[in-house]
Order: C-alpha cells, then sequence, then structure tokens
C-alpha cells in the first residue's frame, strides 16, 4: 500500500478511496462530504486540502465492516494513522461515527461529525425534485424536508443541529455552506 508521507495528496486518497471502496454511492456520498468539508474550511479560514481529505476518506473502512458498526471508523482511523496521514485527519475520521460516543476536539472533527448526516438529507431532497439535479435545490427546500420527521430518516438530524453548538453557524447558514459546496460538483455526484 502506498505510504502517505504528505497527506495532502489528494489523488492519492482518492485512488485509496477507491481500493476500499467499490459501491459507487458510497464514493459518491465520500465526494459529497469532501466538497461539504472543502466549503466549511473555505469559510472559516482552515486549511481546505486537509479537511477535504478527512471527508474524502472518513467512511474508507466502511464495506470492510458494515456487519459491525461498532468497527466502523475505528478501523479506518488505524488504516490512516498507519499510512502517515496527520493526527487531525484520523482523529476526525474516528470521532465522525456517533456510535462510539467521543467527543470531537477539533473544528475539522466537529465538522466532519455534523456534515456527514447534512449530505445524505441533501442527497434526498434532491432525489425528490422532478429533475433530480442538486442545482435546482434551494437551501428552503431542504430545510422544509429537516422538518418532515419521517423524510431521509437515517439523516440524524440531531447531529446536523450540532452545528449551532460546534461550529456556530445557524441551520440555515450550515445548510447553505453545504449545499453551495456539493453544488459545485454535481456532475462527480451525478446529480
Amino acid at each position: 500500500m502506498i505510504q502517505f508521507v504528505d497527506c495532502m495528496e489528494r489523488n492519492k486518497a482518492l485512488n485509496l478511496l477507491k481500493e476500499n471502496l467499490k459501491n459507487q454511492n458510497l464514493i459518491k456520498h465520500c465526494l459529497a462530504v469532501e466538497a461539504a468539508m472543502r466549503g466549511l474550511a473555505e469559510h472559516f479560514n482552515e486549511d481546505a486540502e486537509k479537511w477535504g481529505i478527512s471527508g474524502l476518506l472518513h467512511d474508507i473502512d466502511y464495506e470492510n465492516v458494515k456487519e459491525d458498526m461498532s468497527l466502523h471508523s475505528k478501523k479506518g482511523s488505524e488504516m490512516l494513522k498507519g499510512l502517515g496521514f496527520d493526527q487531525d485527519i484520523y482523529e476526525a475520521v474516528l470521532t465522525h461515527n456517533e456510535v462510539h460516543g467521543i467527543e470531537p476536539k477539533t473544528l475539522m472533527a466537529k465538522a466532519l461529525f455534523c456534515v456527514d448526516a447534512l449530505t445524505g438529507l441533501i442527497v434526498a431532497a434532491t432525489l425528490v425534485l422532478p429533475s433530480k439535479k442538486i442545482n435546482e435545490l434551494k437551501p428552503e427546500n431542504v430545510l422544509k424536508r429537516f422538518k418532515e420527521k419521517a423524510f431521509a430518516r437515517g439523516a440524524n438530524r440531531e447531529i446536523i443541529t450540532k452545528c449551532k453548538d460546534y461550529l456556530s453557524l445557524s441551520l440555515e447558514e450550515f445548510v447553505e455552506i453545504v449545499l453551495s459546496s456539493m453544488q459545485k460538483i454535481s456532475d462527480e455526484l451525478g446529480l
């Protein structure tokens, strides 16, 4: 396997992701989280490359541990640590899975924790549009769907609303940043 001396090499990270994940929808999810993390990093004047890599690789272990979700993110974090990724990246990957009950400490880890579920809600809101085009989705549409508890049940609203405490962003601001970030890669997402 490739040793990562410089963890900011996005193409190597994408290849690593594709070596470990075969499900195209899961890869698209990772691309969506990457885009969202880059957008949030830009908003906070943080390192967009590093934040993007954490988003891109956050579910790298998913297909290997999907039968035991208590291992999810633990295995991925261990893998990234072993490959020489920065500590803040592999710790963000570890803490994004709420099953472990580990409080994210860094701003990057807090962002990853909140954004994972929101990208799923945005994709679901896109897929119910007649056009199924993310560029036609508005923040208001997402916020309306957010209030519908039966819609996209897997998108944990409690985690999404941590954006207020963790990121000092209102839900509206958070949705706007994440949605616009995902819209920039609509072709890659197939939406």
